[in-house]
């Protein structure tokens, strides 16, 4: 969730660099939402996504403290507040460095809380890292065991 127009450019292309199987397929879909009730519409299926799939959680959430509207960490109350997305890793990447935003991303329970570097090329590296750890070696419940608890 990202509503910059630059960074979002920045993201695509870093996570596009590291994006890519042996047989040209792509390890993963990234989808964009601009604004915090673009983000809880998009997860809860409502609004114009209301014909997204039910059970297509992402694997991941990247969400910028700083959203116009609904703010990011309100975005993440909202979303640790549903069953379905308890255990999607959240990483918060964000221009902030304030305390107060670092304490309560974690307190409401985001895995990660990473500050954009202003270097491009750090903050190319930083995504790639990012894909790396959280959407190809990270082990998260398989959705399955998670649907048989509910």
């Amino acid at each position: 969730m990202e509503d910059n127009p630059d960074d979002i450019e920045l993201a695509l292309l870093g996570f596009s660099r590291n994006n890519r199987q042996e047989n040209g397929s792509h390890y993963y879909v990234i989808e964009v939402a601009r604004n915090g009730e673009e983000a809880l519409d998009f997860l809860f299926a409502r609004g114009k996504f209301s014909d997204r799939p039910v059970g297509s959680n992402p694997n991941l959430i990247l969400l910028d403290v700083n959203l116009p509207g609904i703010s990011g960490l309100e975005v993440l109350q909202e979303i640790r507040s549903h069953r379905s997305y308890q255990h999607t890793p959240v990483v918060i990447l964000t221009t902030s460095d304030e305390t107060s935003d670092i304490i309560e991303g974690y307190n409401l329970g985001v895995n990660s809380y990473l500050q954009k570097p202003v270097s491009f090329n750090a903050f190319v590296e930083l995504l790639q890292q990012i894909g790396q750890y959280w959407l190809k070696n990270n082990i998260t419940p398989p959705k399955s065991a998670l649907s048989a608890l509910r």
